[in-house]
């Protein structure tokens, strides 16, 4: 069923405004993927942050335009499934683990702003630590540093104390 001219619209901004909060967005055909694998798929991206909708191509060309992801524009062709997040690299890791285990699944693209990324630079993004990861191995590093103060001191005192 095609959309009219209100509902068009409606969906342009709701994508602009995706666009506008995102660190990265993945492009990738899901021809002859089966509906339960792209219902898991979906959960997958809830649970990650990730914005995950099928679209009318024109409409995220659209939503696209004049925006620092304009470049994807050539990249908007065929059946497409869009993954967009504000961690620069959830939307990357959720649709690149789902390609790993559905051969149909194919990444074709990405971007992150003013960058438009081929299918292995969506890979090597995939590949990095998300920003919770990045966060923890911080804390973690923050959190031994006193306690490695604490035992040299406790080392120093019994070295004396002998």
């Amino acid at each position: 069923m095609s959309l009219n001219l209100i509902e068009k619209k409606a969906v342009v901004a709701e994508v602009s405004e995706q666009v506008a909060k995102a660190q990265v967005i993945v492009l990738a055909e899901y021809r002859g993927t089966g509906v339960a694998d792209m219902t898991t798929l979906r959960a997958s991206a809830r649970k990650s942050g990730v914005y995950l909708r099928v679209l009318k191509n024109t409409l995220v060309r659209r939503a696209v335009e004049n925006t620092a992801f304009s470049g994807l524009a050539n990249d908007i062709v065929g059946p497409l499934v869009f993954g967009m997040s504000q961690d620069p690299v959830a939307a990357a890791k959720v649709l690149n683990d789902f390609a790993k285990t559905n051969d149909k699944f194919v990444i074709k693209a990405g971007a992150v702003p003013n960058q438009v990324m081929n299918a292995a630079g969506v890979q090597a993004l995939a590949s990095m630590l998300s920003r919770e990861e990045l966060l923890a191995k911080f804390a973690r590093t923050l959190n031994e540093m006193p306690t490695k103060f604490a035992r040299a001191l406790a080392a120093v005192r019994d070295a004396k104390a002998a």
